[in-house]
């Protein structure tokens, strides 16, 4: 990681998955920890519900013209940057600059992984942009279908667990994993897919304010349908976690097998607490609290993963 300014941006916008970026070894920490923060760039561009669509939109164009080598560093307009209400992210945006240097340094092997990941999660980002461009609480659009969300999941979740196994592979070689790059990289996009699912289980009420639904219903205003989506995609969300519990089990390095099983074990907890739940206790957003995470982590150290039983019986 590049000086003290850029770790405390990285702590400021990335909450908990800070924790497990610090866990890894230094080989892998610069890259992963400049992916994550190239992406919560592009997420800040897409989720800046004040400004608007199109220049929205225009700044993600951009941000994947220069991801690509194909055009300038963005120079973001007034009117994207003021319309940036945490603090946290303002200062972010500020350092795109330094972003692209820093990744002008790295090694062009793992340069090419960082674009590449960002690349795709950007454009999904986009797409999801103008997907839901005339949404709103009154008028709420839902994925139009299993596939949809699949394909979601996928490009902005899924290709971090490939990008994670490519770059492990790269640093670590035969070092890093027991098991073959083909079956990490067939876990590592069914984890990261799972991680999508469990926010979007989460967040269901939030996004339904601002007229999303990630949830493939047929009428997104039905909470009783909403609710039995809910508890079958949670099934399918258990099924990418437990990937991830196996994929960290064949790692070969104690650092690395603990940063990723712990998004695998709070994960878990949080699909235990969402069981059976109602709206309004959605609504209240299930959080697994700081004490939880970092027992999940005295735990991850100490080998002892447990998977909540009974949370797999439902399947799309």
């Amino acid at each position: 990681m590049r000086g003290g300014s850029m770790e405390e941006t990285l702590a400021g916008v990335s909450r908990s998955f800070f924790l497990t970026l610090r866990l890894l070894p230094e080989p892998m920490r610069g890259p992963a920890s400049l992916g994550y923060l190239l992406a919560r760039t592009s997420d800040t561009l897409a989720d800046t519900a004040d400004a608007p669509v199109a220049l929205r939109l225009s700044c993600l164009d951009a941000f994947r013209v220069a991801l690509a080598g194909q055009g300038a560093v963005p120079d973001w307009p007034s009117a994207m940057t003021d319309a940036i209400a945490d603090p946290r992210e303002r200062r972010l945006m500020e350092q795109t600059g330094a972003l692209f240097d820093w990744l002008d340094r790295m090694s062009s092997a793992e340069a090419r992984l960082v674009r590449e990941v960002a690349e795709v999660i950007t454009g999904g980002q986009a797409l999801d942009l103008e997907r839901f461009a005339t949404a709103d609480a009154a008028h709420p659009v839902a994925l139009a279908g299993a596939a949809a969300l699949e394909d979601y999941a996928w490009r902005v979740a899924g290709c971090v667990g490939v990008f994670w196994t490519k770059l492990g592979c790269l640093v670590s070689g035969g070092r890093f994993s027991s098991a073959s790059e083909e079956v990490l990289l067939r876990r590592g996009a069914a984890y990261g897919a799972g991680l999508q699912l469990v926010n979007i289980l989460r967040d269901l009420p939030r996004d339904l304010a601002q007229g999303r639904c990630y949830l493939p219903a047929r009428d997104p205003r039905d909470t009783d349908e909403l609710l039995r989506l809910h508890a079958a995609w949670s099934g399918k969300a258990m099924d990418g976690v437990r990937e991830g519990f196996a994929y960290a089990r064949s790692l070969r390095s104690r650092r690395i097998r603990v940063a990723t099983v712990l998004p695998a074990m709070i994960a878990a907890e949080t699909l235990e607490r969402m069981r059976g739940a109602g709206m309004e206790t959605l609504r209240a957003r299930v959080k697994v609290p700081r004490r939880r995470v970092w027992l999940a982590l005295v735990r991850a150290w100490a080998g002892a993963w447990r998977v909540p039983a009974g949370l797999a019986d439902a399947r799309v």
